[in-house]
């Protein structure tokens, strides 16, 4: 990709993510944030946790299912990089993970689990609205490590998304936020049931099944949540009803 495309599709993700129309869903927001991720800096997985109401460490989304198992493993082990970019609000810069180097011995029980997984290297940058943190962006990746101007695009994405979550009414305090972002954890279990039963129905994967949801989702102009518990109601659209 030419530094000059780059450029401009760094952009548009900017004004994606900071411009969203009355109502949006902050789910699904947070996703795209992954995605913009993934597909500008070259890493591997993206995903979102933040603190939830209680102070406890939660992820809300990721870009695929090796890093929605990763988030799980580092909640089950209270140890790993979005625990702790998480809890501390501060960037986290690249560390490489291997068995015979430092991580192993900061993370000792998640290293092994990342490494089987294929993760060699792990950063984040908060994710906060101009006056409250919130949680972090993680970065996972196979192989190439994100650089300092990664990094930095990374910050302006995750800025850009907590803009977005600052503005969705006038001004939202603090608790507000909060609230709307424990909104997106329970919309988010809604969703892990409605990628299960698709992925069950039509003998497809999860991550297939979600790409689909999406799809059919924007297509129709409709809350992904709202798709998602009419399918977990046994309400599964005819479209989506088929194996292709």
């Amino acid at each position: 990709m030419s530094a000059m495309r780059h450029d401009v599709l760094a952009a548009q993700a900017v004004v994606d993510l900071a411009a969203r129309a009355d109502g949006f869903d902050v789910l699904e927001l947070l996703h795209d944030l992954t995605t913009h991720a993934v597909s500008l800096l070259g890493v591997s997985s993206a995903g979102v946790t933040i603190l939830d109401e209680t102070g406890q460490v939660d992820y809300v989304t990721a870009s695929d299912e090796t890093c929605r198992r990763l988030e799980e493993d580092q909640l089950e082990l209270d140890e790993g990089p979005c625990v702790d970019s998480t809890r501390t609000g501060n960037a986290l810069a690249p560390v490489l993970l291997r068995a015979d180097r430092p991580s192993r011995r900061r993370w000792p029980r998640f290293t092994p689990r990342a490494l089987a997984a294929g993760i060699t290297n792990v950063a984040a940058v908060p994710l906060r609205t101009p006056q409250h943190p919130l949680g972090a962006l993680n970065l996972l990746s196979t192989g190439r490590v994100p650089t300092r101007e990664d990094l930095c695009l990374a910050q302006v994405l995750a800025d850009a998304a907590g803009v977005c979550l600052q503005h969705r009414q006038t001004l939202l305090a603090k608790d507000e936020v909060i609230c709307e972002l424990e909104t997106a954890l329970e919309s988010r279990i809604v969703i892990e049931q409605a990628k299960g039963v698709l992925a069950s129905r039509l003998g497809i994967d999860v991550e297939e099944a979600f790409v689909r949801l999406r799809g059919h989702a924007r297509s129709r102009q409709q809350k992904l949540t709202e798709l998602a518990a009419q399918i977990t109601r046994g309400s599964v659209p005819a479209e989506l009803d088929t194996v292709s």
